[in-house]
C-alpha cells in the first residue's frame, strides 16, 4: 500500500477543505469522522442539521472538528443562487429555479467549490454518477487546457501474489462510454497527469486494444493507433505504447516478444482502454478475481477537484477519494 499510503501522507501534511455533501447518510458522516481523526482534510458536511446530529448520536459518530452547513439556512445560499442563475441562465433556468436548487446539498457543494469555500467535493454515496458529474461540470466547469472530463480507478495491487506492484491508473472505467480517437487520446493525457500527480513517478501509458502493433485490422484498432499518435504529437516526452494487448502491456517477457521498440517495456502504470465497456469490465475482474483495490472512480479534466463514489462503497472507500481529492487540490 505504498502508493496509498504516500497520499495519505500527502494530505496529512497539506490539509484541505473538502466538502461531502451527503451529510445525512451514515457511511459520509463515520468517514468525516475518520478523515478529521486522520487529519488529512478539514471536512464540512451538508446536510439538515438536526437530522445530521440526530444520526451522529444514533450511530455514536464524534462531529467534533467536523462544521456542519445546512444548504436551505446558509447564509451563503442567496449569493450562491445568483451566481448559479448567471452561470445558467442561458440554458434557461429561472432565479426561482437557482435558490431551488441551491438549497440541494450537491449544487451547494459543488458552488462552494467553484466559489473558493471549499477546496474539493466528495458525493456519489446517495447522488447518481449522472447527478454529480452533471452538477460539476455545469459549476466547477472543465479546466482551462481540457476539451473532456473523464475519470479513473486507481488500482492498488499490493497482495503477496501480485507480480504487478503497487499503483496502477485504470481509465475510463466510469464516465465516457465510446470514445472517439481525439477524446481517448484526452483520457490518455489526463491519467497521465493523474498518475504522475497521485503515483509520484512517470506515466508510463499503455493504449489497450486486442491488437498489438497492429496484429489485426479493424476500426476499434485505428482508433487506438489514432489516439497514441495524437497524444505522440501533444507530448512527444511521453512514454506510451499503443496498439497494445493487455499481457504486453504489463508482462516485461511478453512486451519484448510482441512490442518492436516497446517505450513501456511491459511495465506500464497507466492502462487507457478504448472504451468503457471494456474498462467497466477490466477494472472489476482486476477487483473481483485479481484481489485489487478499487478506489475511485476519480474524476479528472475539471477546474477543481470534485468527485464520485460509488453508491455501494463503503466507508474506508469514502475516506481514501477525501485523501485522494486533497492531494488533486495541493
Amino acid at each position: 500500500m505504498k502508493a496509498l499510503n504516500n497520499i495519505f501522507a500527502r494530505a496529512a501534511a497539506e490539509p484541505r477543505r473538502i466538502v461531502l455533501a451527503e451529510g445525512e447518510d451514515a457511511r459520509v458522516l463515520q468517514a468525516a469522522a475518520i478523515a478529521v481523526e486522520r487529519g488529512i482534510a478539514n471536512v464540512v458536511v451538508l446536510g439538515n442539521a438536526a437530522s445530521v446530529k440526530s444520526l451522529a448520536q444514533a450511530e455514536g459518530i464524534s462531529l467534533v472538528g467536523i462544521e456542519l452547513i445546512d444548504p436551505a439556512t446558509a447564509p451563503e445560499r442567496s449569493r450562491y443562487a445568483e451566481v448559479l442563475f448567471s452561470l445558467r441562465k442561458a440554458k434557461g433556468m429561472t432565479k426561482a429555479q437557482a435558490e431551488e436548487a441551491i438549497a440541494d446539498p450537491l449544487h451547494y457543494a459543488q458552488m462552494m467549490v467553484r466559489e473558493g469555500d471549499a477546496d474539493g467535493s466528495v458525493a456519489g454515496a446517495v447522488y447518481t454518477t449522472g447527478d454529480t458529474v452533471r452538477a460539476a461540470i455545469q459549476i466547477i466547469g472543465m479546466a482551462p487546457q481540457s476539451s473532456l472530463v473523464s475519470s479513473f480507478f486507481l488500482m492498488m495491487l499490493c497482495e503477496p501474489f501480485h507480480d504487478l506492484k503497487g499503483g496502477v491508473i485504470f481509465s475510463d472505467c466510469g464516465l465516457v462510454i465510446d470514445p472517439d480517437a481525439e477524446q481517448l487520446a484526452n483520457i490518455a493525457m489526463s491519467a497521465a497527469d493523474s498518475a504522475q500527480n497521485l503515483l509520484g513517478e512517470a506515466p508510463r501509458v499503455a493504449m489497450l486494444s486486442f491488437s498489438t502493433s497492429g496484429s489485426a485490422s479493424h476500426a476499434a484498432v485505428t482508433k487506438v493507433v489514432e489516439a497514441t499518435n495524437r497524444v505522440k504529437a501533444q507530448r512527444p516526452e511521453m512514454i506510451i505504447d499503443g496498439d497494445v494487448q493487455l499481457d504486453a502491456a504489463i508482462v516485461a517477457e511478453i512486451a519484448e516478444r510482441k512490442v518492436a521498440n516497446s517505450q513501456t517495456h511491459g511495465r506500464a502504470n497507466v492502462l487507457v482502454f478504448p472504451n468503457l465497456e471494456a474498462g467497466n469490465i477490466g477494472y472489476k475482474l482486476a477487483e473481483r478475481i485479481g484481489k485489487a483495490e478499487a478506489i475511485g472512480p476519480i474524476l479528472q479534466g475539471l477546474n477543481k477537484p470534485a468527485n464520485d463514489l460509488s453508491r455501494g462503497c463503503s466507508v474506508t472507500d469514502i475516506v481514501n477519494v477525501v485523501a485522494i481529492t486533497v492531494v488533486q487540490a495541493q
